[in-house]
């Protein structure tokens, strides 16, 4: 591979913030007039659990990056607007476990169905700029984001994901992720 251009990294950097805001502006719309108001933080916890399955509320605050008391608080609110419920563990009845209820999970694929049609739309009105190394550029932006790509997590995962959770260890991102907001 050839070195890259002097001064594309800042570039990229510019045209990545550009991109970020116009992409958590797309998830601000695409969560509008959907059942219970949803914060984008509060999306981004519901993002989590339908992407790893149930959760405890710490680990939930620290994927997001958050103190564990904030965690609790916005699991709390979710339970309020029925969009996550808790679960004991059998073995360990202190172990609370969050998961998306069918309310939630049905709120989790509306908001991805509508930023699915708003990037397919924004794709075909640029598709003269996309070619494979677009694309590969940034498949590998996603991968160094640690992000799970959404193919690999929304078909199906409310089924098998409410059932038994997901262990940290062994997420393999390996594609661009539609649900970072």
């Amino acid at each position: 591979m050839a070195d890259p251009p002097p001064g594309i990294e800042d570039e990229a950097v510019a045209a990545l913030l550009a991109v970020s805001g116009a992409l958590v502006g797309l998830t601000t719309r695409s969560l509008a007039g959907i059942g219970p108001e949803v914060t984008l933080s509060q999306f981004r916890t519901l993002v989590v659990l339908a992407a790893r399955g149930p959760q405890r509320a710490a680990e939930i605050a620290a994927e997001l990056g958050v103190a564990p008391s904030a965690g609790t608080r916005m699991c709390d609110r979710l339970a309020a607007k029925g969009l996550v419920q808790r679960t004991r563990s059998a073995s360990d009845r202190r172990v609370v476990r969050l998961r998306l209820s069918a309310t939630g999970a049905g709120l989790v694929d509306e908001v991805f169905r509508r930023r699915r049609e708003a990037l397919s739309r924004i794709v075909a009105q640029t598709a003269a700029h996309w070619c494979p190394e677009a694309v590969a550029a940034l498949t590998a932006f996603a991968v160094a984001a640690d992000e799970t790509p959404e193919r690999q997590w929304c078909h199906g995962w409310s089924l098998a994901r409410e059932h038994a959770p997901r262990p940290r260890a062994g997420r393999v991102p390996t594609g661009p992720e539609a649900s970072t907001t």
